[in-house]
């Protein structure tokens, strides 16, 4: 191999600590990247700021199929919402949704058939410095730890590792 096709490692890009102060209800963080190997869980993080999914979802899946293109489904955990529809018309795409009883703190998102992307919802009653640190954990590419756990757990401080 020539020293032309060495690979170069691409550095870690973490978002500014202006982009975390300015985080409040309402807002997404997502880390959209394409990896060989995922390891993290999460792939981002939405703070809405209420239970009502038909008055929350609209504005964050318009924000998704910018960067992602067309969203098809969305999974989301029943005991979470309020009267969760079967379908919602969102920028004249239907959108199908699914409810599970299984309450991990997660909204799931299909592009397509097979891409999914899984994103921490952090409760709208959370306070902003805690939901600031829940939202910059899960968009850790190294983030193994669960979202119910992020919602709970705080954050490890480096100094200690």
């Amino acid at each position: 191999m020539a020293a032309s096709d060495t690979p170069v490692p691409v550095p870690l890009k973490l978002l500014p600590d202006a982009i975390h102060q300015a985080v409040k209800p309402g807002t997404a963080l997502l880390r959209l990247e394409t990896t060989q190997s995922r390891q993290g869980v999460l792939d981002g993080a939405w703070w809405p700021r209420s239970r009502d999914v038909a008055t929350e979802l609209p504005a964050l899946i318009t924000a998704l199929t910018g960067h992602l293109g067309p969203i098809t489904r969305v999974g989301l955990d029943a005991t979470a919402w309020q009267d969760i529809p079967t379908r919602l018309v969102i920028d004249d795409q239907v959108v199908r949704l699914d409810s599970d009883p299984v309450g991990d703190d997660t909204v799931l998102i299909t592009r397509g058939h097979n891409d999914h992307f899984a994103l921490l919802v952090v409760p709208p009653d959370t306070t902003a410095d805690a939901a600031r640190e829940a939202m910059a954990r899960a968009v850790r590419a190294d983030n193994i730890t669960q979202a119910a756990q992020i919602l709970i757990a705080p954050t490890p401080d480096p100094a200690d590792a």
